[in-house]
């Protein structure tokens, strides 16, 4: 996808952001929108690390009040409505059941916790938390007999892969230059801006100038810090890898299940792509240099004996139809053991002050969570203030995200209206194209009148109108990134539809 400004050769831009996942791609949309020019580059494809191997939750963290973090809490829990209606394509409420086990927390401090959940964020739209009796309601009849009583409270569910195209999407809709596969191998002071080397695919390099540097580089912000920057900043961060299973459904209703486990540490079971449950997560420490990881067999055991102690069907590693791992990039608060360590964010600025003011400033992103990207956005443009002279003012929170202006946020309403004005498609198709695209899947629609319109059928709903439309617009480039970043269709479509996608693409 071509942004809207090209590097003229001596221009400088306000923004050089290093690193496409959801804290690059956000601050990429909010300077965007602030009429700031804006460089994004991503090594990879966007969302290819840690931003698409989440647990898919827009959350206030419920286990972080353990652990007195209320204003994170509090900022998360506000984030979960305006995010919901920026987005309500790939946004959406999700009741959470927590069933009670006596000797691992008392009633009483999960009433406390559930009620200071309910208030802290200035619920509006959400309902609230409930007690329920296992034995006379539905969501009860997937657990063991022996769990009697739990609580039901809100959350929400978020296409974490697509809210980070969705982000720079709308940043390059608004201006930004993004560009992926695109390494910075390096970027140095040059009187009052940076100068940085950019090195895209087949070693082609690219010199860049901006005013402003922005490390968002996840898992590797330490390591450009070092070997891209030449800096060491004292802060640094806590790698924590975190694995999940994908099973064959273990529930019906929509309703998701948070398990407590002996070790205090939670997991979340969740309808996932119809048909199956998503379970997650570990926190495992990891020591690694950052790169692809993948989950353990320790790991996988893990999940399995937690859902196990809890559903009357046994879940074991045969039933893994999937898995997935992501690294974490947690800021390093010393904490002992993994699962509390902060999720909270620190952005770190460094000026050069040698001629007595500041100048060509670096902006580092530690740690942070998908639910708050856009409340770190906004604290990152406001920690640039004094840099980005006449840029606008917030505006994010007032805006829908690529998609998402549906009538009233109302999902069901806007895909009824949409499917009956093209009755030759499928259902699943058509719930498919809303989910993935909300209204942008009628431009690309455009024109068809029958599937035949669609052009090649690859298998499996994946047809070639779609593929062009996430290469042309989406910056896909590979198999991959159509069938697990874009969407999950890797879990549905036969092996003989993804090498037939693979062909098609090397040929294009």
């Amino acid at each position: 996808m071509a942004s809207v400004k090209k590097n003229a050769g001596n221009e400088v831009y306000d923004l050089l952001i290093v690193g496409g996942g959801i804290s690059g791609a956000g601050i990429a949309r909010d300077a965007a929108g602030r009429d700031l020019s804006v460089l994004l580059c991503e090594q990879n494809d966007l969302a290819s690390s840690t931003s698409s191997a989440s647990s898919k939750l827009i959350h206030g963290g419920l286990r972080y009040l353990e652990h007195y973090e209320f204003r994170l809490v509090r900022e998360s829990l506000a984030e979960r409505e305006v995010l919901l209606a920026m987005a309500p394509h790939i946004i959406w409420p999700m009741r959470f059941v927590l069933p009670h086990q006596r000797h691992l927390r008392p009633a009483w401090m999960i009433r406390l916790g559930l009620f200071l959940y309910d208030h802290l964020g200035g619920r509006k739209k959400l309902p609230g938390s409930t007690g329920v009796d296992f034995r006379t309601d539905p969501v009860g009849a997937p657990l063991q007999d022996r769990l009697t009583r739990g609580f039901i409270y809100s959350d929400c569910w978020v296409n974490d892969a697509r809210l980070v195209v969705l982000n720079a999407m709308d940043a390059a809709a608004k201006g930004a230059r993004v560009l992926t596969r695109t390494r910075c191998i390096g970027a140095r002071r040059v009187g009052d801006h940076w100068q940085a080397t950019l090195e895209g695919e087949g070693g082609r390099r690219e010199t860049v100038r901006a005013r402003i540097l922005v490390n968002a580089a996840g898992p590797w912000v330490s390591q450009f810090l070092e070997n891209g920057i030449g800096l060491n900043r004292g802060k640094g961060l806590r790698l924590i890898k975190g694995s999940h299973i994908v099973v064959p459904r273990l529930h019906d209703g929509a309703q998701a299940y948070i398990l407590q486990n002996e070790d205090r540490r939670i997991v979340f079971v969740i309808p996932y792509e119809d048909r199956f449950s998503l379970v997650g997560t570990t926190d495992v420490p990891y020591d690694a240099p950052p790169g692809p990881v993948s989950i353990s067999a320790d790991e996988t055991g893990y999940l399995c004996d937690v859902v196990t102690r809890y559903f009357k069907r046994p879940t074991g590693p045969s039933d893994v139809v999937w898995s997935y791992a992501g690294v974490r990039p947690l800021y390093d608060d010393a904490a002992d053991d993994a699962s509390t360590v902060t999720r909270d964010y620190v952005l770190d600025l460094d000026e050069d002050r040698s001629s007595g003011i500041g100048r060509a400033p670096l902006l580092s992103v530690f740690g942070g969570k998908i639910t708050i990207y856009r409340r770190l956005a906004e604290h990152a443009l406001e920690k640039l203030a004094g840099y980005t002279a006449g840029a606008g003012r917030r505006w994010t929170a007032r805006f829908h995200l690529p998609g998402g202006d549906l009538p009233d946020a109302d999902f069901e309403c806007y895909l009824a209206g949409f499917a009956a004005q093209r009755p030759w498609l499928p259902a699943a198709l058509a719930r498919r194209y809303g989910r993935a695209y909300g209204n942008l899947a009628e431009p690309m629609l455009h024109g068809a009148s029958g599937l035949a319109d669609l052009g090649r059928d690859f298998g499996g709903g994946l047809y070639e109108r779609e593929v062009a439309y996430l290469i042309e617009q989406e910056w896909a480039r590979t198999a991959d990134d159509i069938l697990w970043r874009r969407s999950k269709l890797g879990l549905h479509v036969p092996r003989k539809t993804a090498l037939a996608l693979e062909e098609w693409l090397a040929k294009r």
